[in-house]
Parts: C-alpha cells; sequence; structure tokens
C-alpha cells in the first residue's frame, strides 16, 4: 500500500509539474513572438549582416541560436603518436603550429566560423552566423584545402615528416551559443556535431568523408565516390562519400583543390537564393507603402522574366549573373529615393555585392543593366535588351489593366500624373511606340500588347 501510495504521488507531481511546464512553454512562446515584432529590424542585420561590410555585430550576453542547415567540420591532426616516440620533438611540434595557423588562414579565407581548437581536433562551421544555402560547399572545398595543403608540405619536406589529417562533414541542424562581443566565443552542439565526430573517425589519414546529406548538396561541385554506411544510433545508417577533387570542369588543372572562374560563376548563382532574400527583405520591410506598382512582386517579376527569357536568348551563365543580380537591385534604389532610385540601386550594388565576391567589372557591369531601366530605355546590347524587356513585360500580359492601375496610382499620389483618363490616353501613345527588343519577348508579349490598346481605348470610351 505503502508504495502504491508512493506511486500515486510522484505520478502526480509530475503531471502537475508538466502542467507548470507548458503554461510555461506557451508564456515563453508569446514574450518571444513579441519580441520577435518588436525587435525585426535588428533581428534581421544582426543574422544577416546587410550592408555592414561583413563584420560581425558585437554580442555583450550569452545568446542561443537554432540554425536549421549548418555544415560541421570535425577534423583531427594525426601524428601525436608518432611525435612520443621521436627524441628531437622541437622541430615537429614547430610544424604542427605552421599547420594550424594555415588552416585559420584559410577558415579567413572561406569566411566561415572556426568553433575551436582541442588537441589534435579542428572543428568549424559554415552557415553560422549566416544562414545561408552555399555553406556546404564552402566547407567542402575548405576541407579539400586543409588536406591538399598538409599533403603539398609532406611531399615537399626535406625532413621526416609525422603529420596527417582525417575529415569528417556533415550538413544538419545545430544549436549555437554565442558569448562575449564580436561573437568571441562559440559553440556548437546537436547531432550534427556528433555525427561529423563520429565521420571522421571513419576516415582514413588524408581522406575528406561527407555525409549522405553534405553530398547532395555538393555533388554538383566535386567528384566523390561512395565509402559505405555509418550506423547512428536511432537514426539507422548514413551514407558516406569520399571527396577526391573538384569536376574536370570546375579546375584548369586536374585534380587540383583550386577552382576556376566557372567554379566561381555556378557558385554565385546558387548563392544568389541567399542575396535574393536578403534583398526581398529589406524591400518587404523599407519600401514606402505607397509604392503599387514598384513593389516587391514587380522585383520578383523581373528577376523571373530575366532568367525566361535570357535562357531562351541563350546567354551565358556569368551574363545569367550579371541579369538576375541587376534585376534583383534594379529598383531596391526606391528606398532611398524615387526620382533618381536607379543610382541609388547603384549605391547600394557597390556597398553589397563585394562581401559576396563580385568582381569590380561584374559590379560595374551590373550597374550598367540598372541604369538600362531608366525611362525612357535605350538598351545597347543584348543584356540590356533583355533586362528592359523584361521590365515592361507587364505591357503584354493578360493583367495588364490592373497592373497599370497600380502604377497610375503610384503617379497619382505624386503628383505627376492628373486624371485616370489622361493616365489611359498616355498608355496609348507609350504602348503604340514601344516595342520589344528581343525575339523571345517578341514571341511571348508582342500579340497581347497590341490587345492592350483596344482595351485601354474602350475604357477612354466609357468616361
Amino acid at each position: 500500500m505503502h508504495d502504491d501510495a508512493d506511486l500515486i504521488d510522484r505520478v502526480s507531481r509530475l503531471v502537475n509539474n508538466n502542467k507548470q511546464l507548458k503554461e510555461l512553454v506557451e508564456k515563453l512562446r508569446l514574450e518571444n513572438e513579441s519580441l520577435k515584432n518588436k525587435n525585426h529590424t535588428v533581428n534581421r542585420i544582426d543574422q544577416n549582416k546587410l550592408f555592414t561590410s561583413g563584420k560581425t555585430m558585437g554580442i555583450k550576453s550569452e545568446m542561443v541560436h537554432r540554425f536549421n542547415m549548418a555544415t560541421v567540420l570535425y577534423a583531427s591532426i594525426d601524428g601525436f603518436q608518432k611525435l612520443s616516440r621521436e627524441k628531437d620533438q622541437l622541430p615537429h611540434v614547430d610544424t604542427l603550429d605552421q599547420v594550424y595557423i594555415e588552416f585559420d588562414s584559410i577558415v579567413n579565407e572561406f569566411k566561415v566560423l572556426k568553433i575551436k581548437t582541442l588537441g589534435d581536433a579542428y572543428m568549424c562551421a559554415g552557415g553560422i552566423p549566416d544562414k545561408n544555402i552555399i555553406n556546404p560547399v564552402q566547407i567542402v572545398h575548405l576541407a579539400l584545402r586543409m588536406a591538399d595543403y598538409l599533403n603539398t608540405i609532406k611531399l615537399h619536406s626535406k625532413e621526416k615528416f609525422i603529420w596527417d589529417i582525417s575529415i569528417g562533414v556533415h550538413t544538419g541542424p545545430v544549436v549555437a551559443n554565442i558569448s562575449g562581443k564580436k561573437m568571441k566565443n562559440v559553440d556548437i552542439k546537436g547531432d550534427t556535431v556528433n555525427i561529423a565526430s563520429r565521420i571522421h573517425n571513419s576516415a582514413q589519414p588524408g581522406e575528406v568523408l561527407v555525409s549522405a546529406m553534405t553530398y547532395e548538396a555538393i555533388k554538383e561541385f566535386f567528384l566523390c565516390e561512395i565509402a559505405g554506411n555509418l550506423p547512428i544510433k536511432y537514426k539507422g545508417d548514413i551514407g558516406l562519400y569520399k571527396v577526391k577533387s573538384l569536376k574536370p570542369q570546375f579546375t584548369d588543372v586536374p585534380g587540383s583543390v583550386f577552382p576556376n572562374e566557372y567554379f566561381y560563376i555556378q557558385f554565385k548563382l546558387i548563392q544568389f537564393t541567399d542575396i535574393q532574400e536578403i534583398i526581398l527583405d529589406m524591400l518587404e520591410h523599407e519600401l514606402p507603402e505607397n509604392l503599387y506598382y514598384h513593389n516587391v512582386k514587380h522585383t520578383v517579376d523581373v528577376v523571373t522574366e530575366v532568367e525566361l527569357i535570357g535562357w531562351a536568348e541563350n546567354i551565358t551563365p556569368e551574363e545569367m549573373l550579371l541579369l538576375k543580380t541587376a534585376a534583383l537591385f534594379h529598383d531596391a534604389g526606391h528606398t532611398i529615393s524615387y526620382q533618381d532610385h536607379e543610382e541609388q540601386g547603384c549605391l547600394l550594388v557597390r556597398k553589397f555585392l563585394p562581401d559576396y565576391g563580385y568582381t569590380e567589372e561584374q559590379i560595374a557591369r551590373i550597374c550598367e543593366l540598372i541604369m538600362a531601366t531608366k525611362m525612357p530605355p535605350e538598351p545597347k546590347n543584348l543584356l540590356e535588351q533583355i533586362i528592359c524587356d523584361a521590365d515592361l513585360d507587364y505591357l503584354g500580359r493578360s493583367d495588364f489593366i490592373p497592373v497599370s492601375y497600380n502604377l497610375y496610382k503610384e503617379f497619382h499620389e505624386r503628383s505627376m500624373i492628373g486624371s485616370l483618363n489622361e493616365w489611359n490616353k498616355l498608355q496609348i501613345k507609350f504602348i503604340s511606340r514601344h516595342a520589344y527588343n528581343t525575339k523571345t519577348a517578341r514571341a511571348l508579349r508582342e500579340i497581347n500588347k497590341q490587345k492592350q490598346i483596344e482595351r485601354i481605348k474602350e475604357l477612354i470610351k466609357e468616361v
């Protein structure tokens, strides 16, 4: 009886504790939602570092962040057992110091976060603190560079060389504890870290092993071969792949870990998704509310259309990158000024894109494309023709009338046009003189554009 009473009492306390925890969780959820709403702008800048030239904002107290997609590199330096057998250990220790210094330099070059160096372990992570989708490619490329560096000095060393490296990489969610100013102390936890560590234990000296999750994100860029499976408790078997090198088309030297320009173009095309998320978020929150036409939807439309027309016109991957980036920024200047928004957009481009690896030449060409959309458009080459056709794509679409009315409202509220009837007459004149530049746009939109003239004439008659 005593045991039964004790059991009932314990169950009762557990039920009560569970109820209190649920109430606390709900309270915290509501408080968290409130904080998110009040501090949206601060959080956005903190997470994406928009226009901060790559500098991390100071953090005074410990914070916990969850990152749904991070890539963890866990490596160990092999050779400490050999070191214990050496009579003169100092030269080998000096060499190891130089290895760690070079590893730190490579990590800084790739702009990923070094987590720690502890004993023979070296750990870093991509996608922290800047959330992005390119971190698996970054980390795997970094891993190859680390392994290649160690192999190179081993081949050219005139003295006995005892060091080697085993690397494991896994992509998944992590929880990061961040403390100290300028992210001085960062610790990451979770299954992703544990699995990366387990994978590195399966790697042979000199090998870079990645999980199937990481492989799916990097297989476009790297030559890999199946390396078996790794059993993970409660998760089943995880496929492993050995990363051998960059694919031949991405390097000028077969088997090299140093990429060519084509690699960087393809890399930036993937990275564009991250840039697009940041800029669209900025437009969503910083564009004036009475921009009925030059809004986020218009920007998305133009980005979509330049891609559609661009592929049909057989442009190169680099030209596609320049076009999509220009389309994304072509109206971003509206966050600063209405009349000269193209010039303001170019200023934003010059401030923002260097942190994402765009060259000065690429930035200059993007600015030329943005300026080509200034009214009246006078495109001088194929890329300028494409972005101008995409910018005025609505002239030949079935939703022309409502879109045109939104542009009228935008102009009318700025005293740039009088009555709606005046606007419709102006539209007839504009459409009659307008001609799409590219063969693709003419095929897609020219017929419908001519129909718009008759539709507008009917609206004028009704007045």
